[in-house]
């Protein structure tokens, strides 16, 4: 068997190797065993045949046990039968165990009933499968087909070559269409044999494709994710190094120390109150307030004086306009008076 082997092997890489410079090598393989049962046919007719095989059993197992006990019967009886009579049971007993062991041999033997009615039941499915697969080798293109059950060993074998199924469908509508007796019986089986078959490969490649779609939207959104979390770091960074700086910025002017009972205090010892960002954040905003309005005051006061130094300049002015105006008027009475 195992030279058998070896050579089909090496039959199958020499093929192998001259048509696959051409095209790729085609290879698919059925499973005898699982066709035969899931086949009915076979199943019923081989519970009727484990039944003769039962009653074939007992009747040898009951002839054996009736035999052991002459022998039995025999052995005790033998210090009171003369020599005659102990030879002639003795060959009758022979004869019987002959019988029986001819019998066994008939019903169990390589050339027994057993062997015959066997192959007469498996042949007709053998056929039918061989058949199937001839069928389907051509339509699907192999180059070869292997049968897991036989002698071949098969290491490892992918469930995508097995196409043992469609062969069970194959032999299940051929055995309706055999077995119809009605037009309507025929027509409907003859309907379930045109149904298209199944292309396992264009599954298997449709399959695939949708497997690697998954992975394409798989991976573009764990970038889209991955993204997201750098922008929510550099997010929180930013919030953080704002944070840090509004805190500095609170406290520049402020140097405090943390005494042993883990309170922040100032140069003089005195605790300093902790403060909420939100605290922070409305006395800076009141403290602009208050800038604003000191600014506004300083603003209005500058403009005030201004104001207040131009009405005095007016003033001025005036007042030394109307001193001029008062000595251009008393000049001409002091000439007269000359």
């Amino acid at each position: 068997m195992k030279l058998k082997v070896l050579f089909l092997l090496i039959i199958v890489s020499t093929i192998g190797i001259s048509a696959h410079a051409q095209r790729g090598v085609r290879i698919g393989y059925i499973d005898t065993e699982y066709i035969l049962q899931n086949v009915p046919e076979y199943q019923e007719a081989s519970a009727q045949l484990e039944s003769k095989i039962q009653k074939w059993k007992t009747e040898i197992e009951t002839q054996l046990n009736e035999i052991e006990q002459k022998r039995k019967d025999l052995s005790n009886e033998k210090a009171l039968l003369t020599k005659e009579l102990i030879e002639e049971r003795e060959e009758d007993i022979a004869f019987e165990e002959k019988e029986i062991l001819d019998y066994q041999q008939k019903r169990f033997g390589p050339n027994g009933d057993l062997m015959i009615q066997k192959k007469q039941l498996i042949q007709p499915i053998q056929d039918q499968i061989f058949a199937a697969v001839q069928d389907m080798a051509e339509k699907r293109k192999y180059d070869f087909v292997f049968d897991k059950s036989a002698d071949v060993v098969m290491l490892y074998s992918a469930e995508r070559f097995d196409f043992s199924d469609e062969v069970i469908r194959s032999i299940s509508r051929t055995s309706k269409r055999t077995q119809a007796q009605t037009r309507q019986e025929r027509k409907a089986a003859e309907a379930e044999e045109n149904l298209p078959e199944i292309d396992e490969e264009q599954e298997a490649r449709e399959k695939a494709a949708e497997e690697r779609r998954e992975q394409i939207l798989n991976e573009r959104e764990q970038k889209q994710l991955e993204a997201q979390k750098r922008r929510d770091s550099i997010i929180a960074e930013r919030a953080r190094i704002r944070e840090e700086k509004l805190n500095a910025r609170n406290t520049q002017n402020q140097e405090t120390t943390t005494n042993e009972d883990g309170e922040v205090v100032n140069e003089d010892g005195e605790p300093v109150e902790q403060k909420s960002r939100e605290e922070i954040l409305e006395e800076r905003r009141q403290q602009k307030l208050r800038d604003r309005e000191e600014r506004q005051k300083e603003l209005d006061a500058r403009r005030q004086k201004i104001l207040e130094d131009r009405q005095k300049a007016k003033e001025e002015r005036e007042r030394q306009q109307a001193q001029e105006n008062n000595n251009n008027g008393t000049e001409p009475n002091e000439t007269d008076n000359n």
